[in-house]
């Protein structure tokens, strides 16, 4: 599928998607977030669509399937614990350290903050490209991007002072 095919029969569903993953999460902003999840895997799933495929379907099919994950993420996270140990050698080791545990973190994020930041902060994308690849708005762009700065900064603190505190 073409861009522009992709702009004139994906992007208009995005209004009763959104109806859906509100009636789902039962919240503006969870919906949005799974919305625009959606969307940004579709847009990376383009190539392999055709305009005849049920796309609406397939779009909320994939809106309940990532719902029902980021239940059972939350579900099973609840669990875990929080603990994580990190030796200290020299300098060298603790930054690498450091850098493994910022990407763990990273990877923790929700889909859409996680791959908003990566392709922010790592991959050097501008905030009209990752609009334009995500179909989201400048608002929710920069909503996601706090968001995944507040959760990477308050995790790595928290990790860090349970780490001194041993």
């Amino acid at each position: 599928m073409k861009i522009n095919e992709f702009n004139h029969i994906v992007l208009p569903m995005r209004t009763e998607l959104l109806s859906y993953a509100l009636s789902v999460t039962g919240s503006a902003d969870n919906a949005e977030d799974l919305v625009q999840e959606v969307m940004l895997r579709l847009w990376n799933k383009r190539e392999q669509l055709e305009a005849g495929d049920k796309l609406k379907s397939l779009a909320i099919t994939m809106a309940r399937n990532l719902f029902l994950d980021q239940q059972r993420h939350e579900s099973h996270t609840a669990a875990m614990p929080d603990r994580i140990d990190i030796a200290v050698d020299d300098r060298s080791t603790e930054l690498r350290d450091e850098a493994r545990l910022i990407r763990q973190i990273v990877n923790q994020l929700p889909p859409l903050q996680q791959q908003i930041f990566k392709m922010k902060e790592i991959e050097g994308y501008t905030a009209d490209e990752i609009m334009q690849i995500t179909g989201c708005t400048a608002d929710n762009l920069r909503r996601n991007l706090s968001r995944a700065r507040t959760k990477i900064r308050e995790t790595y603190i928290k990790i860090m002072m349970k780490g001194t505190k041993l």
